[in-house]
């Protein structure tokens, strides 16, 4: 069995305990903190709904950007990505 290690990860405002290899852990952090972004967007744009639509959303959007982005990136690396540009541009002077 491959050595995991437990960590608690906030999604929706609820926590979730979960065990994941300790390469891995960053990459979940990541992701859990894409899909808040997500999951945050969607509460300002669409009044009225409940976190279970809002989740709901969330994952039809990750699913269909899994088919239809042919970028090769998924949007943890396409967040890790843009975060990298903006730390370059901060180091450049360019805003």
């Amino acid at each position: 069995m491959d050595h995991t290690i437990p960590i608690t990860i906030w999604l929706a405002e609820r926590s979730y305990r979960i065990r994941v290899k300790p390469e891995e852990e960053q990459a979940i952090r990541q992701a859990m903190k894409v899909a808040d972004q997500r999951l945050a967007k969607l509460r300002n744009e669409i009044p009225g709904k409940d976190e279970q639509d809002f989740l709901a959303m969330c994952l039809m959007m990750y699913a269909t950007d899994q088919v239809t982005d042919h970028s090769g990136l998924n949007p943890v690396q396409q967040d890790t990505v843009q975060q990298m540009i903006d730390t370059i541009d901060n180091c450049l002077g360019q805003d």
